[in-house]
């Protein structure tokens, strides 16, 4: 199939090749260090964008992680090297991006780097942009995903454990994967939505299957315990995998220990594995598991429900929609739009029904979903 094939293309000769370079001590590279100050899904989003600029840039990519607010002694700890052969810049020079032809540079973060690289999200390598277009319904989830499967190669303790978690909570197919982050999330950055929301989605999803399972199978993460108390007492007709041991390390107060990234990978590994996510896209961790996903499937743009945002990669640079059919506004609510016009996506209704900016105009309102697109954003990578 086309994913599965065009990731062995690009990890056995482009992300191996970059990241393994003939003569570590000669190899341009570029630093990053892991520590942002934030979750581990969007430190994990910091790594990608490190590392799609790495690419862009051509250089290799050496990540900075002894200290790691979520496990001391480093990335290597957990998951496999990004490098055979390369991990460490042995030079004390650098200097900060862009550096352009030095040798070493290092990468700030994304809120702070200037100027923008065009590589970052939602930008995708001109070489398969075309086939992808045709083959996958998101492309720049498919491509983040792809990176992110590179990155989070769990070292061989990890993968046995991964196996022996699989078996002990049975954890089989169809099932329907289900985040619900609260704690620090809900009345800052996040509404509260009831458990009974998410599993309406759910209930959508396995009414729609041509063949109905014996039994409807469900794997439910979250950061606070007491949702799956909830969960399991108010729908016991489905069976609902989860762990609250999980859900009490992810608490704020315990959430940058060795127990709480063991948990939050297990429910990451977990949820990418569904055959259906229902979450909300303002966590990262929701993001992460449905970029991973796409990675299983040849296509899975459409395999999720969000409870409130629609899909972005934090950070990212501009990317409006284009209207693609001219609106007139029947409501007080809704703007004007006309072909061609360029429209800052603020959020999707789910009704059929989006918030956006007119870039035209400068109005925001509300249009119909159907009247713009999605484009993709073509950058020319280096060729390897």
């Amino acid at each position: 199939m086309f994913g599965g094939h065009q990731l062995n293309i690009i990890k056995k000769y482009r992300f191996w090749y970059l990241q393994n370079p003939k003569n570590c001590e000669t190899a341009r590279k570029l630093i990053c260090n892991i520590n942002k100050g934030c979750g581990f899904g969007c430190q994990i989003h910091h790594l990608v964008y490190c590392f799609v600029v790495a690419y862009g840039t051509n250089r290799t990519l050496i990540l900075k992680s002894k200290g790691w607010r979520y496990q001391k002694e480093g990335w290597e700890s957990i998951f496999e090297p990004l490098s055979d052969t390369c991990i460490s810049s042995s030079e004390e020079m650098y200097v900060n991006w862009p550096g352009d032809n030095k040798k070493v540079v290092s990468l700030p973060i994304v809120d702070n780097v200037y100027p923008k690289p065009v590589y970052q999200p939602p930008s995708v390598p001109a070489d398969i942009a075309q086939r992808l277009q045709k083959l996958h319904g998101y492309p720049i989830v498919w491509w983040v995903g792809q990176v992110l499967k590179y990155l989070m190669r769990p070292n061989n303790s990890t993968r046995d454990f991964l196996t022996e978690k699989k078996k002990k909570i049975n954890f089989v197919n169809p099932i329907v994967g289900i985040h619900v982050r609260r704690t620090d999330k809900v009345g800052t950055e996040a509404a509260f939505h009831d458990v009974d929301e998410y599993l309406l989605k759910v209930k959508q999803y396995y009414d729609a299957l041509e063949v109905q399972p014996k039994i409807r199978r469900i794997f439910l993460a979250s950061d606070e315990a007491k949702v799956i108390l909830i969960a399991k007492q108010r729908y016991p007709d489905y069976h609902i995998i989860a762990d609250v041991n999980i859900a009490e390390t992810a608490s704020i107060s315990r959430r940058y220990t060795n127990l709480s990234l063991q948990g939050i990978i297990i429910d990451i590994h977990f949820l990418s594995l569904c055959d259906y996510l229902v979450c909300t896209f303002s966590s990262q961790v929701c993001r992460v598991a449905y970029e991973l996903m796409q990675t299983y499937h040849v296509d899975a743009h459409d395999k999720f429900a969000s409870l409130d945002d629609v899909y972005y990669y934090g950070g990212q640079n501009p990317h409006p929609q284009i209207v693609i059919i001219n609106h007139k506004p029947t409501k007080k609510e809704e703007i004007e739009l006309k072909i061609n016009d360029e429209v800052e996506l603020l959020g999707n209704h789910w009704n059929g029904f989006s918030k956006g900016r007119n870039l035209r105009t400068g109005k925001i309102g509300l249009f119909p979903s159907f009247k713009i697109k999605n484009p993709v954003k073509i950058v020319d990578f280096p060729k390897f």
